[in-house]
């Protein structure tokens, strides 16, 4: 090669795979600090070379040469600052027999660099022909087809964990946290998970996923790569970036949409391409491997699939009352199946709310389909009356019996999800008096959000009120009054205004789901 003095390279690599391969007693013989000693003793005894750097590149896969350290190796070989690179053997340099093959048959005797792997017994400066063309090739191919061996090892050991319910994830979903006990099972997060919980509820009451997120940055609740920041977990999302990240539509809707929430473990959503390549691709939904209840749920089978049916029209707040209309997402046009749109007819000191068909207010066909708002409500409730009425005569024939729990409608729950809720408010006052004693907050953050909680807890006593005043009635046929947001979306799925003046109300929970009524008056 013309060199009579070498400035070598000792180039040191050691995999994850490599360091906890204990089965073949290659783990000790691998480690960085076998590596240093046999290389340096190796130069020691060369009267023609001594040492110009070490590069080590401890925890990298051999499978690509994407390793800062062998970049910056190549930089100072480029550069000319050193003409000989050594290794332990060929698998230390790389384990892609392809790109090994390049690097040692072209790219080096091109920069005029001098390639040595010392167990493999390869000097490219004495090497011959059969050497270079049969053995070496061969060598790398045995390499590469041991780090495609333990690709496949370790993609089958990660589908049996996925399958049993092991959560192998790097970083859990929000609203849960590693159990202390083991690391592979979820427990909830107690601040997260409220947060959840509070994402579905805003969701049932009518609000904007837009909205939702609005409020979140409003009220400065943490978003959940902030969050994981925040407890201490090093998470780095798919950019990097120096300004704080805040809660977006697409964070919301991930939360309303993921079943995990339901105590279901679901992974292998992606995959890497192959061995080789880093970059990993989307799979199809029916490849995901789910497992049901593995872990505590956050929110109920009901409160989900009252948001997956809001989901498919987000709702829009009022830009005058600042408030979503008490339909939004439930009702629609019966003719051309687009949603009903709330409008206000103002004359001198009276105002009418009432619906009409939003393709007609677009000019684009169908027929107005206009109702007034209180005629709806009227009709609404008092069909939803009949028909609590008519199932609980179905399922409780006998008064004197028990309630099948199973079957019984929603207030049981709904009830119990109440007293939960006013319980964490009223926590959240205690908590707030104590912040404002020990200086916590201020004297007028403490007004401004003990006020908000009082009227939170407020608005749960009158909900759970009118609920348990419902179950009584239901039992006696009485015809309920009103009804509030929460428990008219866990009922209805769907209202469908037609203009022959027929309302029909689809329900969420039995096959005899559908109720009609015609109406009379002014629309």
């Amino acid at each position: 090669m013309g060199y009579k003095h070498f400035q070598a390279a000792m180039y040191l690599r050691l995999s994850r795979e490599d360091s906890t391969d204990r089965a073949s007693g290659k783990a000790e013989s691998n480690s960085i600090g076998n590596q240093r000693e046999l290389i340096r003793s190796f130069i020691q005894n060369q009267k023609d070379m001594e040492l110009f750097d070490i590069y080590v590149d401890d925890g990298y896969t051999g499978s690509n040469y994407d390793r800062p350290e062998f970049k910056r190796m190549m930089a100072d070989i480029e550069a000319g600052r050193a003409n000989c690179i050594i290794v332990k053997d060929l698998s230390r340099f790389g384990r892609d027999y392809i790109e090994s093959g390049r690097y040692i048959q072209k790219v080096f005797p091109s920069l005029g660099v001098r390639f040595i792997a010392l167990t493999d017994h390869y000097d490219s400066l004495k090497a011959d022909t059969g050497e270079s063309g049969i053995l070496l090739p061969i060598k790398n191919f045995i390499n590469d087809s041991y780090c495609r061996d333990i690709s496949t090892k370790v993609k089958s050991q990660f589908e049996v964990k996925r399958k049993n319910g092991e959560c192998i994830a790097p970083f859990v979903l929000y609203g849960y946290r590693r159990s202390d006990t083991d690391k592979s099972k979820l427990v909830p997060d107690s601040y997260a998970a409220g947060v959840v919980k509070s994402i579905f509820e805003w969701k049932i009451e009518g609000i904007a996923v837009s909205a939702i997120a609005a409020r979140l940055n409003e009220w400065e609740v943490l978003s959940p790569s902030e969050y994981k920041r925040f407890t201490g977990i090093n998470y780095r999302g798919g950019f990097s970036r120096t300004d704080r990240s805040l809660w977006s539509s697409s964070t919301v809707k991930r939360i309303l949409t993921n079943e995990m929430y339901l105590g279901h473990l679901i992974q292998g959503k992606t995959e890497k391409i192959n061995y080789k390549v880093k970059r990993s691709i989307e799979k199809p939904k029916e490849e995901w491997i789910k497992a049901e209840n593995t872990h505590e749920a956050i929110i109920s089978e009901d409160t989900f699939r009252m948001v997956q049916n809001l989901l498919k029209t987000d709702g829009r707040v009022s830009p005058v009352t600042k408030k979503n209309s008490f339909f939004t997402g439930i009702l629609f046009c019966g003719d051309c199946g687009e949603q009903m749109i709330r409008r206000i007819n103002r004359y001198k000191d009276t105002e009418k709310a009432y619906y009409i068909c939003s393709t007609k207010n677009r000019g684009e066909g169908c027929s107005r389909h206009s109702i007034l708002e209180k005629t709806l409500k009227e009709i609404v409730t008092e069909i939803i009356g009949k028909y609590v009425d008519l199932w609980e005569k179905k399922i409780l024939p006998d008064k004197s019996g028990k309630t099948d729990q199973e079957n019984m409608l929603w207030y049981e729950c709904d009830i119990t999800r109440l007293k939960k809720e006013r319980d964490r408010y009223d926590k959240l006052c205690c908590c707030l008096q104590e912040d404002l004693q020990a200086g916590v907050v201020t004297g007028e953050e403490f007004e401004r959000l003990y006020e908000k909680f009082e009227k939170r807890i407020s608005d749960l006593k009158k909900a759970q009120k009118f609920r348990e005043e419902m179950k009584a009635e239901t039992k006696q046929g009485r015809k309920q009054e009103e009804i509030d947001r929460h428990t008219f979306c866990s009922m209805v799925k769907q209202i469908r205004v037609y203009e022959n003046r027929r309302i029909e109300i689809e329900f969420a929970y039995r096959k005899e789901s559908k109720a009609e009524s015609e109406h009379e008056g002014k629309r």
